[in-house]
């Protein structure tokens, strides 16, 4: 089913996981995550293609698994920036071939040898996005609430974001986030230049200390002073500094869905703990609003 008309019916739960680089036993494994997700009854999972831009083969055996065999709808990363237009069309035949129908597009990160060669053919995300039109997916976008790390500023940033609905994108998820006040500002803005597809929040709990340097680097998002200091005092106690961030993201979604807020999407890292933990704290908003 394709993601906008589910969205249309209803607020969606999502998750997000990434694909093993290595081979069938990590496969195995991360079926069995699977497994174990679509216990908490996701209305759909995306697969990345790998971390900085790297891609993977694997995404679509995966996709294929949790579309085919666990009867959910998958969403299958598509990366033009690595790409060719003949990997772009065997990853298209792939996909098909498994009954894919929906597709995030996406220029993919930046490897850290990058170099012009490496978006030979698809420069944006919005080059990808028109070639895939030649394709029957639906096919969704980034966006970014504190505006694209590479962006001069969120307005310059929404001006692509209006060019990927005009190429087809039918729903957006948007980058990590953790002020929620730029998510609303990043709707309010859309809107207003005429983006009318759904902007579905994506949310990731702040699990390990390690993960905060990460997440501002890569992704630029903001760690709101009340937030970093909870998580500066509690650094040295796992347990307690993951019960900060598991009510942190609660606390998100919370504000999120209540402020109409079309669906969550989980960043879970391939951690069923994580997915578990936060929906079983808002049980009963699921059951009022999913």
């Amino acid at each position: 089913m394709k993601i906008n008309e589910i969205i249309e019916k209803k607020r969606t739960l999502s998750f997000e996981v990434f694909p093993p680089k290595k081979g069938l036993d990590d496969i195995e494994k991360t079926k069995n995550i699977l497994n174990e997700l679509s216990t908490l009854n996701p209305d759909f999972i995306s697969v990345t293609c790998g971390a900085g831009g790297t891609g993977s083969k694997n995404n679509a055996i995966l996709a294929s698994y949790i579309k085919n065999e666990l009867n959910i709808e998958a969403v299958a990363h598509v990366t033009g920036g690595p790409s060719s237009p003949e990997d772009i069309d065997n990853i298209c035949k792939e996909l098909k071939e498994n009954n894919i129908e929906n597709i995030l597009a996406l220029r993919g990160d930046k490897p850290i040898d990058f170099n012009d060669e490496y978006c030979k053919y698809f420069k944006h995300a919005t080059d990808l996005m028109k070639y895939l039109n030649k394709y029957d997916f639906t096919y969704g976008g980034a966006c970014y609430p504190e505006g694209h790390i590479e962006s001069d500023s969120l307005y310059d940033d929404l001006k692509f974001m209006k060019e990927k609905e005009e190429c087809g994108a039918k729903f957006f998820v948007t980058q990590i986030f953790y002020d929620n006040e730029y998510y609303y500002r990043l709707v309010t803005e859309a809107r207003k230049l005429g983006i009318t597809s759904p902007i579905i929040p994506g949310i990731m709990p702040l699990t390990s200390p390690k993960n905060i340097q990460r997440i501002r680097s890569m992704c630029g998002s903001t760690i709101p002073l009340n937030y970093r200091n909870m998580l500066e005092f509690y650094k040295d106690n796992p347990k307690a500094f993951k019960e900060v961030a598991f009510n942190y993201a609660v606390y998100q979604i919370i504000d999120l869905l209540a402020k109409g807020a079309p669906g969550i999407h989980l960043y879970v890292m391939n951690n069923y703990e994580t997915a578990k933990e936060v929906t079983s704290r808002i049980e009963n908003i699921i059951k009022e609003y999913f």
